[in-house]
């Protein structure tokens, strides 16, 4: 039956995260380090909206684009949080989960032989969709040695007549890598040199520990040249709501709207309900699990360290980024030996792109307990890797 499926389906690999944690099914006294979803049960505040709102009836579609009220609140939201104003009535979209966003985004803006450019290491679904839509996604390889930032230059050296987008997606899963305000600024003078059109993942925006997040889209001249997408999965701990949002101009919203509309015509209106909660009375729910995460990504970092693996500090996100390269095995075989022999699930980092290979994505987003445990164990499983290389 194979004959059917576009070239384009055939073409591309399943994700290797998945792949990998077909491993881990049915092991048991496994730790897992794997998986990118916050750990916190969906504060009950957002729950009881939800419940709230099928008690009062409230089962019906809602507009295309989302609850009026949804909308007004992330504007407010983006606007009070990140200084970036938009319309809530054409220049946002609610869709089912960032994940429907950044397809809607990529599906609206490129058409067969247009080049999307890709910072890697990075989220393993940029690739794929740009390759669905007939785009060429073309990866800019970034190092440990910057902290996995963009630089101008890579950026300045991927780009052809072809180019047309751009993803940025920063705070960075797998790194953890952010880029700040002057980080940038040379960035977005390549945009707009070349004319291209920004799709800024800010998933986890609200997981900066070191300052305060910079969206993209605030930079001078930026705003109308980037897709802002964001949802609710990492910060409030919503992930099974798939609940999310893109913002941009109205052009470009409308395009998205238009595809949106004939495919799954709007997010669950219970979603949108917890999503309204969670950005009016949430703040407070939202930094607890905030600060919980920064405790961990410290002991967590603390922990590699003293286990002797390179690791560059991540300041976002909810993930660590060790360096495996000292111990001579492939991230690949790293972390298939680790689960077997040390029994404990972490991600290759070559599944995430260039740069990724000798690195290990590994999630903090679980319990103190888990992360010690975890990282005795690695500790115990690098120590004999050592100790058998020696003998």
């Amino acid at each position: 039956m194979k004959r059917y499926l576009t070239p384009f389906v055939q073409a591309i690999p399943p994700s290797g995260i998945r792949k990998f944690f077909d491993l881990v099914s049915g092991s048991k006294d496994i730790i897992s380090l794997g998986v990118g979803e916050p750990d916190f049960v969906t504060p009950w505040r957002f729950r009881d909206a939800a419940v709230n709102g099928l008690e009062q009836g409230r089962t019906t579609y809602t507009h295309n684009a989302g609850l009026p009220e949804l909308r007004e609140a992330i504007a407010e939201y983006l606007y009070r949080q990140f200084e970036v104003k938009y319309e809530p009535r054409d220049e946002v979209l609610v869709t089912v989960g960032g994940s429907e966003a950044i397809d809607l985004a990529l599906r609206s803006l490129v058409s067969p032989g247009d080049e999307v450019l890709v910072p890697e290491p990075c989220y393993v679904s940029y690739s794929p969709i740009t390759a669905i839509g007939g785009g060429i996604p073309v990866g800019i390889e970034t190092f440990a040695k910057d902290q996995f930032k963009l630089r101008a230059e890579s950026l300045k050296a991927a780009i052809t007549p072809r180019s047309k987008v751009l993803i940025l997606s920063y705070p960075s899963n797998p790194t953890g890598g952010i880029m700040t305000r002057e980080d940038y600024e040379p960035i977005a003078k390549l945009v707009e040199e070349h004319d291209l059109i920004v799709i800024s993942d800010e998933i986890y925006a609200e997981l900066s520990y070191d300052g305060k997040h910079c969206s993209f889209a605030s930079l001078p001249g930026m705003r109308d040249r980037t897709i802002l997408v964001s949802g609710f999965s990492k910060a409030f701990a919503m992930t099974g709501w798939r609940m999310g949002y893109a913002c941009g101009h109205p052009d470009i919203i409308g395009a998205m709207l238009k595809i949106h509309q004939y495919t799954v015509m709007c997010a669950p209106v219970m979603g949108q309900l917890a999503a309204i909660e969670a950005l009016k009375n949430g703040m407070e729910e939202k930094d607890r699990m905030v600060e919980s995460y920064n405790q961990r990504r410290r002991l967590v970092v603390k922990g590699f360290r003293d286990i002797g693996l390179d690791i560059h500090e991540p300041h976002g996100a909810f993930y660590a980024f060790p360096s495996i390269a000292k111990t001579g095995l492939s991230s690949e075989e790293f972390a298939q030996r680790l689960l077997v022999e040390g029994k404990v699930a972490a991600v290759p980092g070559h599944v995430f792109g260039l740069g990724g290979e000798g690195f290990l994505r590994c999630s903090y987003a679980t319990s103190v307990a888990n992360l010690t445990e975890a990282i005795d164990r690695i500790g115990a499983f690098v120590h004999t890797l050592r100790a058998t290389q020696n003998a």
